[in-house]
């Protein structure tokens, strides 16, 4: 049996390999795909937090509208399970945290937030923190004219 001929010079122009074009393509597909995949694996209780914390902000606004508009004083203040509003009917306002990692960063001058009925309630402010990752933590707070406002905490 005779060896089979080398390949010629037209045989190898069937043998093609990927052009640049093609290449970058693969390549922007895959930083796509990256960059969704690192959304997607975003830390949850850092998530959990930002939202308990925008909420409790947009719930102390709508207390102090509250406030304001019957003429009764409204306080806010932690519970083991939660918070409370008082001076609003049971059942007004929320009283749990979104999740279950949520707490208020204690110390011993905390005390309940004053949300009216004065138009000017002076400076407060509360530090949220996720318990299982003491860290992470934010506050919110008002100078007692503006809305409450969610920044992060200052150690």
């Amino acid at each position: 049996m005779a060896p089979l001929p080398a390949p010629s010079a037209q045989a190898g122009c069937n043998l093609r390999g990927f052009t640049l074009l093609e290449l970058l393509v693969v390549i922007a597909i895959i930083a796509i795909a990256s960059t969704g995949v690192a959304f997607a694996l975003r830390d949850t209780s850092q998530t959990l937090l930002e939202r308990d914390a925008a909420r409790l902000a947009a719930l102390f606004e709508s207390a102090r509208a509250q406030s304001r508009a019957t003429g009764l004083a409204v306080r806010w203040q932690p519970t083991p399970d939660g918070f409370q509003f008082s001076g609003l009917p049971k059942g007004t306002l929320p009283e749990r945290w979104l999740g279950l990692d949520t707490a208020v960063r204690t110390n011993n001058t905390i005390g309940p937030i004053t949300l009216g009925p004065e138009p000017l309630i002076g400076r407060q402010a509360v530090v949220l923190q996720s318990i299982s990752q003491p860290a992470q933590a934010l506050q919110i707070a008002t100078d007692g004219a503006r809305p409450f406002t969610v920044q992060a905490a200052t150690p």
